[in-house]
């Protein structure tokens, strides 16, 4: 039967090659896909409350990918794994792990010499980590519980509350936050600060 998804606003596509590398092939619907998918988050986030993250490893390439298979290796093969094909949104494929690296140059720096308050560096991190894109799918996901780690293994604050919403459904919480975004995208940071706060 296959797998059957519709997208909503801001929502990457997935190739056929990619829904290849589906796991568990019972799943066919949007919302079975989404309910999988968010214990196998669930999970990650457990797994990065209970562990001891050292700060010096989480801003790194290696930490990113391991994040994203733990949030999704249980449903998707090529979890963890940087995308090989130009999607929707995000930079062209074959630029990922440069701009990463840039990305990651700078937020050290950003830490080490205290550039912005510790909740703008997360969100900053966050907003630039999301527009790469560097993973065929869960980006958004990623970025969020990537800028709550920061928030609490790095500055050893309160993490965000992102709504108390996983934001897959297509809501006016989801509306707030791709305009946040876009404010983001236009320099404009603290509207992303202040949903990730709300």
């Amino acid at each position: 039967m296959g797998l059957n998804l519709h997208y909503k606003d801001g929502q990457t596509p997935l190739d056929e090659d990619e829904k290849e590398g589906l796991k568990i092939k019972s799943i066919t619907t949007q919302k079975e896909l989404d309910e999988f998918e968010q214990l196998n988050i669930e999970k990650a986030v457990e797994w990065s409350i209970s562990t001891k993250l050292k700060p010096d490893r989480i801003l790194s390439e290696k930490f990113i990918k391991a994040l994203h298979k733990k949030m999704y290796g249980d449903i998707w093969k090529w979890a963890g794994n940087f995308r090989t094909a130009d999607k929707n949104i995000g930079i062209k494929w074959t630029a990922i792990s440069t701009q990463l690296k840039t990305l990651l140059d700078d937020a050290n720096y950003w830490v080490d010499h205290n550039t912005y308050p510790p909740k703008e560096i997360a969100i900053r991190f966050k907003h630039r980590l999301v527009a790469i894109h560097c993973f065929p799918n869960g980006n958004g996901r990623h970025s969020r519980l990537m800028a709550d780690i920061i928030m609490e293994s790095i500055f050893k604050k309160d993490i965000f509350s992102w709504h108390t919403s996983n934001m897959v459904k297509a809501d006016d919480v989801r509306k707030g936050y791709i305009l946040a975004l876009k404010q983001a995208d236009g320099g404009n940071i603290h509207p992303l600060i202040e949903f990730a706060q709300s």
